[in-house]
């Protein structure tokens, strides 16, 4: 067993420990709309907070697919919990993009909590040794937790034009606003933040070259492996969440059948049922789909980036097409177990209608509906351009 298996091993080992902790926390996330700090501190000691940090800074350096692994494990439990760390391991590796002055900054613990976003609503204006900032950033997923957030801004540049750049800057300079009342994924707590007339240093802002990891001045410039293109990596640890809520779908169905009947019927076990066999095979299969076409990406991403080749416009929209469609097929996993559930699944009490409430919400992500996310590839596909960027 290599150090990077058996680091993920014993991340994923503990990660299965606390799950019974984070499922039954979930509950109190949602009220909160926030996830609790017990589960918070139990992913601390699990090691999830090291995953994407560089070996060199004490970090685990997990490659994306044992990051995949272990971000969809933590969304089984919680599907909030496993957003709002799919969202801290992605910051979390972008800071490894920085130059080294920033990298010692933010790697400085071994483990750290990263938030941001990608939508240029602030303002960067140039000054003595860096940059003042200021602007407001909605769906802040992460923020109420996290040490430093990255904050994506617009600065003039003396020719008039605008350039977009990316800001990291510690916490303590955020303010954030109580604006998340959602009905599904409550608990990740994805609320407006905002910088008001921060000076952010020269070292700790990065331009367009983040995008295919083109970043300079630090020492993993030209280390293959880990410099992934930003959006493909984004898709591939954030498409875990979809399937292990809807392996959470699964496993919460199956748990509750048992001396369960189906009411006004003569059916005393439902599990007798040859419905409900053929549309838990149905589910389970179209979730062990999901995970087939997620090697396929992970793959088509790791192997480009050990080989120190950048991925072309067809291979990064394939990835976005494929990331769409496992997050229409992992909904659909979760309702046709829906469909067959008894009506006592509306409850609150019921963990199932919870998962049906955040992967509705999740799929609404602009970057990961399958509508946008198809369309893109598809175009690709038929020799036209993606019609986005945000390939």
């Amino acid at each position: 067993m290599t150090t990077s298996q058996g680091n993920l091993a014993m991340v994923l080992d503990a990660i299965r420990k606390i799950s019974p902790t984070l499922r039954e926390n979930s509950k109190a996330a949602e009220s909160h709309r926030w996830i609790t700090e017990e589960s918070i501190e139990l992913l601390k000691e699990a090691g999830a907070f090291r995953v994407a940090v560089p070996e060199r800074f004490g970090g685990l350096d997990l490659p994306a697919a044992d990051q995949a692994e272990v971000l969809s494990e933590i969304a089984r439990s919680c599907g909030s919990t496993g957003w709002v760390a799919s969202v801290w391991m992605s910051s979390t590796w972008i800071a490894s993009l920085y130059p080294d002055k920033a990298q010692e900054e933010i790697f400085a613990n071994g483990s750290v909590r990263i938030s941001g976003g990608f939508t240029p609503s602030g303002t960067l204006k140039a000054t003595d040794g860096g940059y003042i900032l200021n602007g407001s950033w909605r769906f802040n997923t992460g923020v109420r937790g996290a040490e430093w957030n990255i904050c994506a801004a617009m600065a003039e540049l003396p020719n008039g034009e605008h350039e977009e750049l990316f800001a990291i800057v510690p916490i303590s300079e955020v303010s954030v606003a109580d604006d998340w009342y959602t009905f599904g994924a409550a608990g990740t707590g994805s609320v407006t933040s905002t910088v008001k007339d921060v000076f952010v240093p020269a070292h700790r802002v990065v331009d367009a070259t983040v995008y295919d990891a083109s970043t300079r001045d630090r020492w993993n410039a030209d280390i293959n492996g880990r410099n992934y293109n930003l959006i493909s990596y984004i898709l591939a640890t954030c498409a875990p969440v979809y399937i292990g809520l809807a392996k959470a779908a699964l496993d919460l169905f199956v748990e509750r059948l048992p001396g369960k009947g189906i009411t006004y019927t003569e059916w005393t076990e439902q599990s007798l049922h040859p419905y409900t066999q053929v549309q838990v095979a149905t589910a389970a299969n179209k979730i062990a789909a999901c995970e087939a076409l997620q090697r396929v990406w992970l793959e088509s991403i790791q192997n480009r980036e050990d080989a120190g080749e950048k991925m072309t416009v067809e291979a990064k929209a394939a990835v976005r097409g494929q990331v769409g469609y496992v997050v229409q097929t992992a909904k659909e996993a979760v309702e046709v177990l829906y469909n067959i559930s008894s009506a006592s699944t509306i409850a609150r009490g019921n963990a199932f209608q919870r998962v049906y409430r955040d992967i509705a919400a999740l799929s609404l992500h602009g970057l990961l509906t399958p509508v946008s996310s198809l369309e893109a590839h598809g175009r690709v596909l038929l020799g036209l351009e993606p019609g986005t960027e945000y390939i």
